[in-house]
């Protein structure tokens, strides 16, 4: 199959990886990072398993469904870390996340 049928999803996991990594570096920057530690910590994973299953889409991967359990799981996670957090950047990673997750809850049937 080419990966073409998965350019929706393929989209949402790049914005997602995107708001992770920004959320990531702005929590760094916030008064108390010690607060901010587990949305931290959640922004990282979200963003490398977005960034893997992405790149695993784009070669045509046989575990589509696996990955996509993996990704809306992590993606739910951290959108409901970050949506208890009223930065913007958090709020925004947050759609982010809940966008993806949706997303790839459609590849697992």
């Amino acid at each position: 199959m080419s990966h073409q049928q998965y350019e929706g999803v393929i989209e949402a996991l790049h914005a997602c990886m995107e708001a992770c990594n920004h959320c990531y570096a702005s929590c760094l920057q916030e008064d108390n990072v010690k607060a901010m530690s587990e949305c931290i910590r959640l922004d990282r994973e979200c963003a490398d398993i977005c960034a893997f299953f992405e790149q695993s889409l784009t070669r045509n991967t046989p575990y589509v469904q696996e990955l996509a359990q993996l990704c809306a799981a992590a993606c739910r996670d951290c959108g409901k870390e970050c949506a208890k957090h009223d930065h913007d950047h958090c709020q925004k990673c947050a759609d982010a996340c809940h966008t993806c997750a949706q997303e790839c809850e459609k590849l697992v049937s």
